[in-house]
């Protein structure tokens, strides 16, 4: 019998059945090629091309399809390059903290392929460099927003002393690939046609993946070779455990507390800083507390996660009146409590008692942000912050020019902010990624102990919301 010829179409990979073969049905042609040797589940995921002589299905599977055709000995060849090599030399630039061996070292035990699980601060991307070095492999690395393209280019050159002109950049209106390229999550899933160049794919922020759209990212690429990183992999609608398909299984994971100790990341004290309602909100806070917490009991509605209340609340308030005005009272509630008046006073006496310090400020909403910047003439940052703009008060920010800073969700995940020594949660959700993310922007070490700042009003749900967060 001629080879099966594993090739790379469009999005798809391919199995070029012989001519011999070609007349044998579906069924009968599966069971001949691989028996019971592919798992069910990843043989319903081989379809048959109806205008072409070959068998399709997810390039994810690659490496299911080889074994289980070896187990047949059906014989096949792969007709593109499974383990591209750089075509330059890496030099590591810096010994690796014992985790970060550690977490190397785990990650080669378990065939290169897993999520590592480290805070903020205690160097990810380069244990990525690690790991690109060790393998010496075309890589992609895949990161969620476009302020990382750069940062994580210019620190990947750093690490590996490789010209910052050999590491491509895609995304952001840019499209170049080279044997190293950085790649936003956004990028990487409307171009998969790119993803067959390379050997070796590093998810920052991994959390990211399970996402329907991210997902297709995963299941896109033939390699088997897959690192994920991330300060707080867990999601609250539990897709993260979907990582072990995408990515591979946990293969190590430090503590911010335990890093700490070791002296890797910087002491540090949480203040949590109580303010109260003035008499008008408080009165007008009760009230819309009161119509939201009488309609679940009306309607014998238990909110047990942020998935029941859009199931229960949000999806209702559609088609339902009284739903909508539980919802609407809900919001107005929230925004009264996690927005009081009397935080911008002691706002004011922390920056004052931190003139010489970098502190970040961050809030859950955007006119917050804008407030802030106001009234403290403070830059700030947020999703409307043009990308240029953005960059220089982050160059700012990191040279010292500026020693305040105000953002919302923008800065949550990956921003290096190394030398920030304060930060000031104005208002947050009850999220612990969120709490984790923004507690590591002052964790990097330092000789100085670091601080944060939560801002509570007393007798509202962001009592709850802060002690969940924690």
């Amino acid at each position: 019998m001629n080879a099966i010829s594993l090739e790379l179409r469009g999005r798809d990979l391919t199995l070029m059945v012989p001519p011999e073969l070609q007349t044998l049905p579906q069924e009968a042609l599966l069971d001949h090629l691989f028996g019971e040797a592919l798992p069910a589940l990843i043989r319903a995921e081989v379809e048959r091309d109806r205008r072409q002589p070959f068998l399709r299905t997810k390039p994810y599977y690659l490496r299911y399809l080889k074994e289980a055709l070896a187990a047949r000995q059906v014989p096949f060849q792969v007709a593109f390059e499974e383990m591209p090599a750089l075509p330059f030399k890496t030099e590591l630039m810096m010994k690796p903290r014992p985790y970060q061996q550690e977490a190397l070292d785990a990650w080669l035990a378990t065939g290169n392929m897993g999520v590592v699980v480290l805070p903020t601060g205690a160097g990810k991307t380069f244990l990525a460099a690690l790991a690109i070095h060790e393998t010496g492999l075309w890589t992609l690395a895949v990161v969620p927003t476009i302020d990382l393209l750069q940062q994580w280019r210019a620190a990947l050159s750093a690490a590996l002393n490789v010209p910052a002109g050999d590491i491509g950049v895609f995304g952001g209106g840019e499209k170049e690939i080279k044997p190293i390229t950085i790649m936003t999550y956004d990028s990487a899933a409307l171009y998969p046609r790119e993803l067959r160049h390379f050997g070796l794919l590093v998810f920052d922020e991994c959390h990211h993946l399970p996402a329907p759209t991210y997902r297709l990212i995963a299941e896109s690429a033939f390699t088997p070779l897959r690192l994920g990183l991330s300060a707080t992999p867990e999601r609250s609608d539990m897709a993260h455990a979907d990582l072990v398909e995408l990515i591979g299984p946990e293969v190590y994971r430090r503590s911010p507390d335990q890093l700490m100790e070791e002296r890797y990341l910087a002491q540090f004290r949480e203040i949590k800083v109580d303010v109260a309602l003035s008499e008008e909100d408080a009165e007008r806070y009760a009230a819309q507390r009161k119509i939201y917490t009488s309609f679940l009991r009306r309607r014998r509605i238990v909110i047990r996660s942020p998935e029941d209340f859009q199931q229960k609340i949000i999806y209702m308030s559609a088609r339902d009146k009284e739903a909508r005005e539980a919802m609407l009272a809900w919001r107005e509630a929230r925004n009264i409590a996690l927005n009081a008046p009397a935080k911008y006073d002691e706002i004011e006496r922390i920056l004052q008692q931190h003139v010489q310090d970098q502190v970040i400020l961050f809030s859950e909403y955007n006119y917050v942000v804008d407030e802030v910047s106001r009234r403290f003439c403070i830059p700030s940052i947020t999703y409307k912050t043009p990308a240029e703009e953005r960059r220089l008060i982050l160059e700012c920010f990191r040279s010292g020019r500026y020693s305040k800073l105000v953002t919302g969700r923008v800065l949550n995940e990956g921003v290096d902010v190394p030398d920030c020594r304060v930060a000031i949660i104005v208002s947050g959700n009850s999220t612990k990624r969120e709490y984790i993310q923004r507690l590591g922007r002052v964790l990097r070490p330092k000789e100085d102990v670091a601080l944060l700042y939560e801002l509570v009003t007393t007798n509202t749900t962001e009592e709850e919301i802060a002690r969940r967060r924690r």
